[in-house]
């Protein structure tokens, strides 16, 4: 037969006893009954009451007994005029034998087959479709049953039993295309569990081969796919490297990119270096790869190149006569300036591989920077950074719709579905979509695109060596450039027309004086109150790495030989919000162990320390990265520094970074004590002394300006 008739029957109970109620026709039958004389008075005022609420109740009135629903009065009730009741406090009942147990979900990519060639899947414009689904019991209905369900009105019979349909399944059931969704928006769904359909977070369903894909990328430091470090590469990688290198391989073969947010000092460089290698070995994937980062780090990017991968063509694409004639392979190392300055050239050039090293820089979606680095198209993108972009939802934002465009929506459509809602859990005001909160579905979709390991990390800190030490290459500023070449003209001058002590002062005043030139022009103009940022290679590389430090929690010392250099770095540190101390030859024993106290307490995270006061008996076991801001020549004093942090007591690996200056006489005596040659040795006997005895030819040779 067909559906059953819905009767509507006003029920009365007790206030001082709610197990007694009856039924409203048995209440009218008579005065007689448990409810007491006020009953019959009270139900009719209630049954009025309701009606304002809901008017069909009306025909209820002037004597409430049973009242015939029509399918658009159950539809009402269906669809929130029982909710309204239920808030004035009238519960509305339905009947046993009349079930509510549609439920709805989506379903992502049943129309697809599995694409064969993932790359072209997520690099085309290909459409993946996104349906509604009705379920019963948790069983998807079938063709037949949703065509029922489409035309059948409030009461359907589904598989044997009677089912109510409110009005939203009925409308589910007549229009099931909730729009296509893009490859990489499919994914992002696939991964979540949840599709936005208008206001509402839909659970969705994934088909196999999404599902397949989802458990695929699910580990990004695991995963099933055979890793084998490319032949090329003049280094053995770590386990950990290893896994970096399978992540990286496997999200730039899908074109999905990602971003690679190790700690310092674990060793990002390489594992993007033998990446670009193992692309070397695929003829689809092999070509250029175009690296943009600040200027202080692209001496690092050189020099660790030719070191890992010899051979491998490296071009500077930075400063005058700058071209991309002839960059069809190897690395192009370019700055963020020089980046925003000529993105239309570089965007008409084809990249294999774009790589963004701290790309907290480009963390300001809308700046020119950002919008420069979007121009530029390649096969693979890969963010580096060192500090933890999951700390700031914007710089997570604006890293990963880099990387991955798509996976996060637009901006705006980021911080209605995932910003908002985060920010109202962490306030307690926040509500869970089926127990599960938004920053854990966030997690859940941002996972695979961001690998981050921490050198505390159980697996990891057992394959890193107790120390590292790095030689940090970096160029001179415009401003130190020409005091430089002028410093050497005029006192090489001198030189060539002196002899004896007169002309061994002179070469001490030459060498303090290029010493100084490289560290800041401020340091060797004597300029106590001068303007520091941006006058200074060195001055920006330390920015840099104090920056991720600082974001990782460690605890830095930053030695120079010079007091004056100390006070200067003191300033600058304090102007930036840095907290720091400085401990110099002159310090008081009492303050000197105070400032020792309060560094190892944790209180500051930047030790200042001149040569003098690095001597002896100073335990610095807090600091797990080392800073040599100048040279001393004399690697024993140097070494002596370093321990202050190196000794007995330190639980963490340290990391030693010794800054210098390219093409300067600091990077060429840098090249002397590597190579252990006959000057090296005297070098380490007596530092700057044995320089003296140069010839003028060799002392030219040593100090002049060199560009890189």
């Amino acid at each position: 037969g067909g559906p059953p008739a819905l009767r509507l029957v006003p029920r009365a109970h007790s206030l001082s006893d709610p197990t007694l109620a009856l039924d409203a026709n048995e209440l009218f039958e008579s005065v007689d009954h448990a409810l007491g004389p006020r009953a019959q008075a009270d139900t009719v005022l209630a049954v009025r009451r309701a009606a304002a609420v809901w008017p069909p109740l009306e025909r209820l009135l002037p004597v409430p007994g049973t009242l015939e629903l029509s399918d658009l009065d159950v539809t009402d009730l269906l669809t929130g005029a029982a909710g309204r009741l239920r808030a004035h406090g009238i519960d509305v009942l339905w009947p046993a034998e009349v079930r509510r147990a549609l439920t709805a979900r989506a379903v992502v990519g049943a129309d697809l087959p599995p694409p064969t060639d993932l790359r072209s899947f997520f690099g085309g414009d290909g459409t993946v479709a996104l349906r509604r689904q009705l379920l019963l019991d948790g069983e998807p209905l079938t063709e037949e049953e949703m065509a029922t369900v489409a035309t059948g009105g409030p009461v359907v019979r589904l598989r044997g039993e009677w089912v109510l349909v409110d009005a939203e399944s009925a409308r589910t059931a007549r229009d099931r295309e909730a729009g296509p969704l893009t490859a990489i928006e499919a994914l992002a769904v696939a991964l979540t569990g949840y599709a936005r359909i208008g206001a509402e977070q839909v659970p969705v369903a994934a088909t196999a081969w999404l599902l397949a894909l989802r458990a695929r990328l699910s580990d990004p430091d695991g995963g099933a796919e055979p890793v084998r470090q490319p032949a090329a590469l003049a280094a053995t990688l770590r386990d950990y490297q290893l896994r970096g290198l399978r992540w990286l391989d496997r999200m730039t073969s899908l074109g999905l990119g990602g971003c690679l947010a190790d700690d310092m000092g674990l060793g990002k460089t390489v594992q993007l270096i033998a990446l670009h290698l193992l692309r070397q070995e695929h003829k689809d994937s092999a070509g250029p790869t175009l690296v943009v980062c600040p200027a202080s780090l692209m001496g690092n990017w050189q020099r660790e190149i030719g070191r890992f991968a010899p051979g491998t063509a490296v071009r500077r694409f930075h400063g005058p006569g700058r071209t991309l004639d002839g960059a069809d392979d190897g690395f192009v190392l370019t700055t963020y300036g020089t980046m925003r300055l000529d993105a239309d050239q570089l965007a008409g050039h084809r990249w294999s591989m774009v790589v963004a090293d701290e790309a907290q820089h480009v963390k300001n979606p809308r700046s020119s920077t950002a919008r420069a680095l979007r121009l530029i198209p390649s096969d693979a993108k890969i963010a580096l950074t060192g500090t933890p972009v999951e700390n700031s939802l914007s710089e997570l934002w604006a890293i990963l719709d880099w990387t991955t465009p798509g996976l996060l929506g637009g901006y705006g459509e980021f911080r209605r579905r995932w910003m908002a809602p985060i920010d109202a859990e962490r306030a307690g005001t926040g509500e869970s979509v089926e127990g599960e909160s938004a920053a854990r579905r966030l997690a859940g979709l941002v996972r695979p695109f961001l690998l981050r390991r921490r050198k505390s990390d159980p697996g990891i800190a057992p394959e890193l060596p107790p120390k590292t030490e790095t030689d940090r290459p970096v160029a001179l500023s415009a401003e130190q450039s020409a005091l430089y070449r002028a410093q050497v003209a005029d006192v090489m001058d001198r030189i060539r027309d002196s002899e004896g002590i007169n002309r061994s002062g002179l070469v001490l005043k030459l060498l303090t004086g290029l010493k100084q030139i490289c560290n800041h022009p401020a340091h060797f103009l004597k300029e106590d109150n001068a303007v520091l940022t941006g006058r200074s290679g060195k001055l920006d590389l330390l920015d840099e790495l104090l920056d991720t430090i600082i974001a990782e929690d460690g605890a830095a010392l930053v030695f120079t030989q010079y007091v004056a250099m100390a006070r200067l770095l003191e300033r600058h540190l304090r102007e930036r919000g840095i907290p720091a101390r400085l401990l110099h030859g002159g310090t008081p024993v009492p303050r000197r162990e105070e400032l020792v106290r309060r560094f190892q307490d944790g209180e500051v995270p930047v030790f200042l320390l001149s040569l003098k006061a690095a001597g002896t008996g100073l335990n610095l076991t807090r600091a797990d990265h080392v800073v040599h801001y100048d040279r001393w020549w004399n690697p024993a004093v140097e070494a002596q520094a370093t321990d202050r942090a190196y000794r007995i007591g330190q639980t963490r690996p340290v990391q030693v970074h010794r800054l210098i200056a390219e093409g300067t006489v600091e990077d060429r005596i840098a090249a002397l004590l590597e190579s252990k040659k006959e000057l090296a040795d005297a070098v380490l006997g007596a530092g700057e002394q044995a320089l003296t005895r140069l010839t003028n030819d060799e002392l030219a040779n040593l100090v002049e300006l060199r560009s890189m």
